[in-house]
């Protein structure tokens, strides 16, 4: 694999999160340089925003940076880009497989798909929500990313 892109709605709390976190993993392991790590949203709402500050503080709490990341809209042109393409929840992955090519729906995936302890459920949207939105957001990111990062490293 070469390339991935996580996508949630605005892409300013769990899509960056999901992006700076597999990132730190994979620079512990040594691949992040092998391995293109992008984030999108499915909607136009925060197009050129940085991160939701709640998620800037949950992420710095666990010791991710979020600076650097700017939300941007999925472009048609990601679907043939990125190897794979992974949704924080159902709505995300209904929106995406939606504006797919069929030659691309193949690799849209739920990120939790690839979670221990959260498998197939989906990442809540805590924007607007509760520190411990957030950080329940993380947990789940956290998970998901592990499994990723695990199979990542064997390939």
């Amino acid at each position: 694999m070469k390339s991935l892109l996580f996508v949630c709605t605005a892409n300013i709390c769990r899509s960056p999160t999901a992006q700076v976190v597999l990132r730190s993993l994979l620079l512990k392991s040594g691949l992040s340089l092998d391995i293109e790590i992008a984030s999108a949203g499915t909607h136009d709402y925060q197009i050129g925003r940085p991160p939701f500050p709640a998620a800037v503080e949950a992420a710095k709490r666990r010791g991710y940076e979020l600076t650097g990341c700017i939300s941007r809209r999925v472009r048609q042109s990601d679907f043939d880009h990125y190897d794979l393409i992974l949704a924080m929840d159902r709505s995300n992955l209904a929106s995406l497989r939606q504006i797919a090519p069929t030659r691309c729906k193949e690799k849209i995936e739920l990120l939790l798909e690839y979670s221990e302890k959260y498998h197939y459920e989906e990442v809540p949207d805590p924007y607007g929500g509760s520190e411990e939105d957030f950080d329940r957001a993380l947990d789940m990111i956290e998970d998901g990313c592990k499994g990723l990062a695990g199979l990542l490293v064997r390939s």
